[in-house]
């Protein structure tokens, strides 16, 4: 993995997001390209964890909030950090819950306690032109040899 990058050199890359489907594709591309295949894969199960955080905050965004107004996922140091922005200003109430799943079937209530389980660092704050960003830190270790 190189390391942080600035968001402005992602910029390009995250225009493209405009889908879970989309937003999956292109961190699977950036872990791709951040940990060394030959010497260093990532860790099978982290890149699982991650993929199904990308799809449950972009799937969160359009359901609830909103529509996506925006992606960007940036290499840390032991992860992928994502920001997911959108039109809502509502502050999910689970978002800083126990990640429990809900108790019987109702359709709806899981994508919280999915994010809260592997993602790190959550934080959500309102954008200035309005709406949220959600950004959160998934843990992306290696394979060992």
């Amino acid at each position: 993995m190189r390391g942080e990058e600035p968001l402005s050199t992602r910029a390009a890359e995250t225009a493209r997001v405009t889908t879970a489907a989309s937003a999956r594709a292109h961190v699977r591309g950036l872990v791709d390209a951040d940990w060394d295949a030959a010497t260093r894969p990532a860790a099978e199960r982290d890149l699982i964890d991650l993929l199904l955080v990308v799809s449950e905050l972009v799937a969160n965004a359009v359901r609830h909030g909103g529509g996506l107004a925006g992606f960007e996922a940036t290499p840390a140091r032991n992860g992928v950090r994502l920001s997911v922005h959108d039109r809502s200003d509502v502050v999910p109430e689970a978002a800083y819950g126990p990640g429990t799943l809900p108790a019987g079937h109702h359709g709806s209530g899981y994508g919280w306690p999915l994010i809260l389980r592997p993602a790190r660092d959550i934080s959500i704050r309102p954008r200035p032109c309005g709406g949220k960003t959600v950004t959160v830190l998934v843990p992306v270790g290696t394979e060992a040899p």
